[in-house]
């Protein structure tokens, strides 16, 4: 064996900028500080959302449906702003020090947030025996400042570092290749094990010993994650940023916006592509041509005029692109259906930390005659879920499918996805079904103004549960789909576009629940969300997003039967 034999194919360097030496670096040698690092950021993050609708109702005197819609407001901003930091990361920064620039902005934000529940003059003045919470403007200010300046800090940490921990094995190494499917299952079960802590622990700190401490926590635990990160340092592999992509994807439209009248030939060979085995594009391998969207591949036709250019050394990108530069920007636009059907969902996943922890809010949280557990804290159902769920699929449930399909994985990452997305609906039928036996109790009790009723919170825990098993199989197939499917050079960007389902789903329940209220609430109706929701028709709610999941899976099933999977040119081919 060589020397360069040690050293990864796919052209990833340490951090001195050294050709990355595969006994060194990589692999789960560097994994085991990534896999922390998220699990204490996740930890921080679900340890502080979590219970945010409790805290914006309890100490900042929102109503339900104010604190619903601020909460998955933010929520949906934590997820729109990695578009910037993988935007920096592909085009200028990397993802290693993307990271690390954006986890100092979290950590301010969440010490911010902890000051802003604990310092006296900062903290709401509160008398829970004559009316309550009265914040003033500057302290809601304080605490809303605090809030977005995590969720930018999410921005640079959230679409990069699952991509990161997958660029620590070698794609052009077959053993190091098949092991990279095995990290997003785990990578996925750190994220839950962080998600476990919080509502469990976190969120009985919270309500129960009091917000300084319930936010203080989750503050030292991002301080740690940052910590491991940086301890991992010179065990990492590091993917050259490619230059920015958008400038690629501007190139393709003037280039063939040019050249509309031009006739594509049917050969494809005819279209121009480096010469050399690798890509023009730093850190990316050529892609094969493809048929689909043939209008764009103008911009990779060789006029005279290119020919007179390229002799003269003078190859201008905004008149001609190689073809891998054109299948580029055709991979987007191929994923774009497949994101739009995963906006649904996650409007159905951020039910959760709003409708889920109201509706808990009205029942009993009793365990035993003295212990009683936060209606936030049923989220834990759901962790336990993923967590049961992820290492079934992989031991039990890819072994089974594998006989029928004949796939080493079981089902195609489109198939998990489905999947979830079926089983998404039954989460919310379950939710539907407990409301309505909720309503008949209130009725046949006459307890519409009792705070709780004698019914217990754990009846909610199939709901939980379902969601957790749906997460499973989408949200972890997601992370896979679109790392696998994304140009090497846009891996960053493109799992920022998964991520911004979330985003939208969260901006979609937003939307939702206004236009609700406001179509419900006229003729002075109390509306199917009212403050006191005994009075109200929360199953309404949950039916209304069981039947757009249904749409949404029916729709999914007709662009999943139609996708075409990424092709990458394993050696070169004569232009």
């Amino acid at each position: 064996m060589g020397e360069e034999d040690f050293y990864t194919d796919d052209g990833t360097v340490t951090l001195k900028k050294k050709p990355a030496d595969k006994r060194k670096t990589g692999t789960w040698k560097a994994c085991r500080f990534i896999l922390v690092t998220e699990g204490c950021e996740r930890l921080a993050y679900y340890g502080m959302s979590t219970n945010l609708v409790n805290y914006l109702t309890d100490r900042l005197g929102q109503n339900n449906v104010t604190a619903s819609n601020n909460v998955t407001n933010w929520s949906g901003t934590c997820y729109i702003t990695p578009l910037l930091g993988a935007f920096l990361a592909d085009s200028y920064m990397g993802r290693y020090w993307t990271i690390a620039s954006f986890c100092i902005i979290y950590f301010l934000g969440m010490a911010l947030l902890t000051l802003s529940a604990s310092i006296p003059g900062l903290k709401p003045e509160c008398d829970h025996a004559h009316g309550g919470c009265h914040p003033k403007a500057s302290q809601t200010l304080v605490c809303f400042l605090a809030l977005y300046m995590i969720a930018l800090g999410t921005g640079g940490i959230k679409p990069c570092v699952s991509s990161f921990g997958a660029d620590q094995f070698d794609q052009n190494d077959e053993k190091e290749n098949k092991k990279k499917s095995g990290f997003f299952n785990w990578f996925y079960l750190s994220i839950n094990i962080g998600a476990l802590i919080a509502s469990s622990v976190l969120v009985w700190i919270q309500m129960n010993v009091g917000w300084d401490w319930g936010f203080g926590v989750p503050a030292v635990a991002m301080g740690i994650a940052i910590v491991f990160f940086f301890i991992g340092s010179h065990r990492y592999r590091l993917q050259k940023p490619g230059g920015s992509p958008l400038t690629r994807i501007a190139q393709v439209l003037v280039a063939s916006t040019r050249k509309w009248n031009v006739k594509v030939p049917t050969d494809s060979s005819l279209l121009y592509e480096t010469a050399d085995h690798e890509s023009n594009i730093e850190g990316s391998r050529k892609l094969e041509h493809t048929d689909i969207l043939r209008f764009l591949d103008r911009a990779a036709v060789v006029s005279e005029n290119d020919n007179v250019d390229m002799v003269k050394g003078k190859v201008s990108s905004w008149k001609i692109c190689t073809v891998t530069q054109v299948e580029e920007f055709k991979s987007i636009i191929r994923l774009l259906p497949i994101w739009a059907s995963g906006i649904v969902f996650s409007c159905v996943y951020s039910q959760m930390s709003t409708m889920f922890v109201l509706q808990g809010n009205t029942m009993d949280p009793h365990i035993g005659p003295n212990f009683k557990i936060p209606s936030a804290s049923l989220s834990i159902f759901d962790t336990l879920s993923v967590i049961f769920w992820a290492p079934v699929y992989g031991l039990v449930i890819v072994p089974m499918a594998s006989r029928f399909t004949g796939r080493e994985q079981g089902f195609t990452m489109l198939q998990r996805m489905g999947i979830g997305l079926a089983i998404s609906i039954a989460s919310m039928m379950a939710a539907g079904a407990l409301e309505v036996a909720r309503l008949n109790y209130v009725v046949r009790h006459n307890m519409y103004d009792a705070k709780t009723i004698p019914m217990s919170i754990f009846w909610q825990v199939p709901q939980y549960f379902l969601i957790g098993c749906a997460e499973v199989f989408t949200f972890i197939g997601q992370l896979e789909f679109f790392y696998d499917q994304a140009p090497d050079a846009m891996r960053s960007l493109c799992s920022a576009l998964s991520l911004t389902t979330t985003s939208l789903g969260n901006y979609l329940s937003t939307l939702l629940v206004t236009i609700v209220t406001r179509a419900t609430r006229r003729g002075g109706k109390a509306g199917w969300i009212p403050d006191n929701l005994n009075r109200g028709h929360l199953d309404y709610y949950y039916w209304l997003l069981a039947g757009l999941s249904l749409v949404n899976f029916l729709v999914y099933l007709l662009i999943a039967r139609c996708y075409t999977y990424k092709k990458v040119k394993v050696a070169a081919e004569p232009n």
